[in-house]
């Protein structure tokens, strides 16, 4: 029996409530990926989506629980997917959303979420500033703070991930992007809830390692600083409760670093013609850095967005 925050009966539940543009997106078996890899790689593809991550699966759960509850605006902090997402959202369901991020986040994140009619407001630092300057804003007009990763929407949402990679034959190992934990949670929850002898591997940049280290360590650990091109898994301060979620159902959770991750990108690129953003490269830098792991063994791993700027990834996979 797993003992998490996270419900089997309502993660089967949040189908009915989350846009069918977000469910049952493509999984499927990547040779050409494969063959590189020494594995048999499989795909799921989070980002063929209105949003192009993830997110849109847990932002749609929290959208329509504020309209049962008839209230109208919400604000959040994001690196850009879950302001993008809940903005996509907030919209379909009449919310008002008001999301904080980063002057350093992606340009091509900050423009769509402006693009889908929310209010944005930019600080300077990072999530964690953010993070910060939403609760702020959540105190001053009374609205919904949405915390992503604490609220069990969240992860619940991102659950039907899961859902869905155990709908067929059973991987031996699933890899995971690590961040504040929404996915890996959730995403774990149902595995093991469903598939229990897939190993659940989380996968986050050595350069901001606070969850891992939290994993490991089984407590908080916090990060004076992150330092990764992966900006969508760049916290410092690992959430408790979702940490406790975690220890619950992941097997394991490794570092990558910067190199494997563009590396990672460039392989999805040439044997995928996936264009990703770096934290969907994740799971492929872990491959790179364990080869012996995985070799021979039927893997699957998250596309969770590609919401990137095209420059940047230019620089990142041509040099």
């Amino acid at each position: 029996m797993i003992t998490t925050r996270l419900d089997l009966g309502r993660i089967r539940a949040a189908r009915r409530t989350i846009d069918p543009g977000f469910l049952d997106t493509p999984l499927y078996e990547c040779d050409a990926l494969g063959r590189e890899l020494g594995c048999t790689v499989s795909i799921k593809l989070e980002t063929a989506n209105p949003v192009r991550s993830f997110k849109g699966r847990g932002t749609e759960l929290v959208a329509g629980l504020l309209t049962e509850q008839s209230r109208t605006a919400a604000v959040c902090a994001s690196a850009g997917n879950l302001g993008q997402a809940l903005a996509w959202s907030g919209r379909r369901h009449g919310v008002d959303v008001t999301v904080v991020a980063s002057r350093r986040a992606p340009a091509v994140k900050l423009e769509r979420i402006r693009a889908l009619g929310a209010e944005l407001e930019l600080v300077d630092g990072d999530i964690e500033v953010a993070r910060e300057r939403a609760r702020g804003i959540a105190h001053q007009r009374g609205i919904r703070l949405v915390e992503d990763s604490l609220d069990i929407e969240t992860c619940e949402g991102a659950a039907t991930i899961g859902l869905e990679l155990a709908s067929g034959p059973p991987f031996d190992a699933v890899l995971v992007a690590l961040g504040g934990g929404a996915m890996a949670t959730g995403v774990g929850y149902a595995l093991k809830s469903l598939s229990p002898g897939t190993e659940v591997i989380c996968v986050q940049p050595a350069g901001a390692p606070a969850m891992t280290r939290s994993w490991h360590q089984r407590r908080v650990v916090t990060t004076e600083s992150a330092d990764t091109i992966a900006d969508g898994v760049a916290g410092r301060y690992p959430i408790a409760e979702v940490l406790d979620d975690l220890l619950a159902v992941a097997d394991d959770a490794v570092l990558v670093s910067e190199a494997s991750i563009v590396r990672g990108m460039r392989m999805l690129l040439e044997h995928a013609g996936l264009i990703v953003e770096p934290s969907a490269a994740l799971g492929v830098a872990a491959v790179l850095e364990d080869r012996e792991r995985f070799a021979g063994r039927r893997v699957a791993t998250i596309i969770c967005g590609s919401n990137v700027d095209l420059d940047a990834y230019d620089r990142w996979v041509r040099t």
